[in-house]
């Protein structure tokens, strides 16, 4: 449920729609493309994930792999996405909050998620794993009704409405209406929809068997994910008109429900929206706690941030973690369009750059498993090394691509400083060499430094329990 609930979001709800906008039904294709090369970034997490469970996930990988420098900058850009998330995601809640409640201060709701869900997580892992539980079985609820209503309608069985055929598929300028363009920049907004997916590696390591949860994440996670954003694009784009203005401004769900005469379909989106957008709140602020605490076990960040409380949550990682979610709303509200503008800029292409370390380090990690380890390898990454340079490919073209349009190609400037300026540091203080592991979890045992509550779940109480039941 982690799994499917960090990428079901409010980029598929609503972000979707500009895509749609862009790419016509041809967004369908994009969608299928991305979430190709997401299936393999996810199969080369979960080969690593499921060797070597840790909560600081594939910024260990690539400390084992690659070295320090490698982990240093996929943890602290990754830690740095999820935190500007954080804000974003609280930014997006409180306008749908005001919206139903008139008159009331934007911060006010933006303050009252942060601490309800800093306290969550400050409490213990199983809160996170209850929450989360629930957000995502709403979410994954919500599509799976509409999806069901949508392929009723196609089929013209649902009472008022005609099977629209393939009119607005070919009809209204074909497939490709607006060319390769078109399409590249459908496959640019799909790529980043499926962001998040990463976070249920470091949930993993918190569970009573890492491994085994690992692996079954992977397997079944991936088709369901295909069906729910493969499968939405198609419904939606067969149903609607890509050129109606409502795909873009209310959300293409909403378009397609309002299409078929379902009442308060916006309102009940809505509903679904707020939880994807607090469910993405309590992920962000769980994983990046979850990295920076690996990171500074590993030596690698600020001393204080080391403490753990008695149940094994990492508390003043919570805290700073959440205090920099704060601190970017605050500078939305002061800097829109400059210092948190370059925030969001910095953080744009981040995903890519993490992606880039994981199949690096899966290329190295998987001759050394094979050769010591080959019983840890319980998920094996498909045609290695071919898929896995592929996928490099992939990524290497998605980058090239965003040089085309004068929005991502200012993100990727901006992210590509970001991942310089952290190797550039990292390589500095931790050194160029290839790294070595220093014991399974990124709790590092070896400095004598306490380990998470993924290494203990026999400690017992709701902490070991909710997140073994989840």
């Amino acid at each position: 449920m982690i799994a499917l609930g960090g990428v079901i979001g409010a980029g598929l709800f609503v972000g979707s729609g500009a895509g749609i906008a862009s790419a016509g039904p041809s967004v369908v294709l994009a969608y299928a493309l991305s979430g190709a090369l997401v299936m393999l970034v996810m199969r080369m997490l979960g080969e690593m994930s499921a060797a070597h469970p840790a909560s600081g996930s594939f910024s260990v990988h690539a400390e084992r792999a690659i070295g320090p420098w490698a982990g240093f900058t996929a943890g602290w850009m990754f830690w740095m996405l999820l935190c500007v998330g954080v804000a974003a995601e609280a930014i997006g809640a409180a306008s749908i909050m005001t919206g139903w409640f008139p008159g009331s201060p934007d911060w006010l709701w933006v303050a009252l998620f942060m601490v309800l869900f800093c306290a969550t997580n400050l409490s213990a892992v199983g809160n996170f794993g209850e929450f989360e539980f629930w957000f995502s079985a709403l979410k994954v609820a919500a599509i799976g009704a509409f999806l069901v209503l949508a392929v009723l309608a196609i089929a013209g069985v649902l009472p008022g409405s005609d099977a629209p055929g393939a009119r607005h598929l070919t009809g209204e300028g074909g497939f490709f209406p607006h060319g390769a363009d078109g399409l590249v920049t459908g496959l640019l907004a799909s790529v980043f929809a499926y962001g998040g997916l990463e976070t249920v590696t470091i949930a993993a390591a918190e569970s009573e068997q890492p491994a085994r949860g690992v692996a079954k994440a992977v397997r079944t996670a991936m088709w369901r994910i295909a069906v729910f954003y493969v499968g939405s694009m198609a419904v939606i784009v067969t149903l609607v008109s890509w050129r109606d203005p409502e795909v873009s401004t209310k959300g293409p769900y909403v378009a397609v429900l309002d299409n078929l005469g379902i009442p308060a379909a916006g309102q009940v989106m809505n509903v679904v929206i707020l939880a994807a957008l607090l469910s993405a709140m309590n992920a962000n602020i769980y994983g990046s706690s979850r990295m920076a605490y690996s990171l500074v076990a590993r030596g690698q960040g600020p001393r204080f941030l080391r403490r753990l409380s008695r149940g094994g949550v990492p508390r003043p990682a919570v805290v700073a973690s959440s205090a920099f979610g704060f601190l970017a709303v605050l500078l939305s509200y002061w800097w829109p369009d400059t210092v948190f503008s370059w925030l969001l800029n910095m953080v744009g292409a981040a995903v890519l750059v993490v992606w880039g370390f994981i199949a690096a380090a899966q290329l190295r990690t998987r001759r050394h498993l094979e050769r010591e380890a080959p019983e840890r390898l319980l998920v094996r990454m498909w045609g290695f090394p071919w898929l896995t340079w592929v996928a490099l490919a992939a990524m290497v073209a998605v980058l090239l691509l965003m040089l085309r349009e004068p929005d991502t190609r200012t993100q990727l400037y901006f992210t590509g400083g970001l991942a310089v300026v952290l190797s550039a540091v990292g390589m500095a203080r931790y050194g160029r060499g290839r790294g070595t592991a220093r014991g399974d979890d990124s709790g590092v045992r070896g400095e004598g430094e306490a380990v998470p509550a993924q290494a203990t779940p026999a400690r017992g109480g709701r902490e070991g329990t909710r997140a073994r039941n989840d």
